[in-house]
């Protein structure tokens, strides 16, 4: 049972114009880790309905065992839509299954024997499933083959500078984008003048192992402790 890579957090439908795919970026990371070979889970919640019992089906059907449970809420979605220039516009509904991901039985012993997980700021903007995740990690060991990823996945007006410092008191790993980037610069007054400087001030000012910084169509960079 040692060595469980986990994604956890939100399960949703994207509703695109042109029909629904299931995501969240939890679920996406633990799809790609089983891409790489490795056995992996994702830890979130659905409702009791008919898109509940698709997105059970699918990701049984990629082969990614999940401890999700079933609560009495919507199975949560992303409405999308594109502006006159053709830009995508997100509605992430609220309320949704995966705000209320009960720290269970299964879900605390799962967590003991987890090397690697990965969760973000968005299935935290709940009560409930911001205090399952921080349960989770205080119950993983600490260790140096132990890994916490804050994927910190800004969205909307989803997330709040007392969350974003818990998370970075407990992960060993953050990856963030660009123009994340630049609103944790304000958030924290990291008055830098440059990325890189902001990426090694955040590294050691919390203790990092490692920090990864995309770019988009410009790259990516890779910060570590030395």
């Amino acid at each position: 049972m040692d060595g469980i890579i986990a994604g956890m957090g939100e399960v949703l439908w994207d509703v695109l114009p042109e029909g629904k795919k299931l995501g969240g970026a939890p679920a996406n990371f633990a799809y790609h880790i089983a891409q790489f070979g490795f056995g992996s889970t994702v830890l979130s919640a659905v409702g009791t309905d008919d898109l509940g019992d698709e997105a059970l089906a699918i990701l049984r059907g990629k082969g990614l065992a999940g401890e999700i449970e079933r609560v009495a809420y919507p199975t949560g979605t992303v409405q999308v839509t594109l502006d006159e220039a053709g830009i995508p516009c997100y509605d992430i509904r609220e309320q949704a299954a995966w705000d209320h991901i009960p720290f269970t039985a299964r879900i605390k012993e799962l967590a003991r024997h987890t090397r690697c997980v990965c969760f973000g700021s968005l299935a935290q903007r709940s009560p409930v499933s911001r205090a399952t995740i921080g349960r989770f990690l205080d119950t993983m060991p600490d260790g140096a083959d132990r890994y916490k990823v804050f994927d910190i996945n800004l969205r909307q007006h989803f997330y709040s500078k007392e969350v974003i410092e818990a998370s970075l008191r407990r992960c060993n790993i953050l990856k963030i984008n660009d123009e994340e980037l630049l609103l944790i610069e304000r958030m924290f007054g990291l008055d830098t003048g440059d990325a890189g400087r902001t990426c090694r001030t955040l590294t050691e000012r919390h203790g990092l192992r490692m920090l990864i910084l995309t770019c988009g169509t410009a790259g990516s960079y890779v910060f570590s402790d030395g």
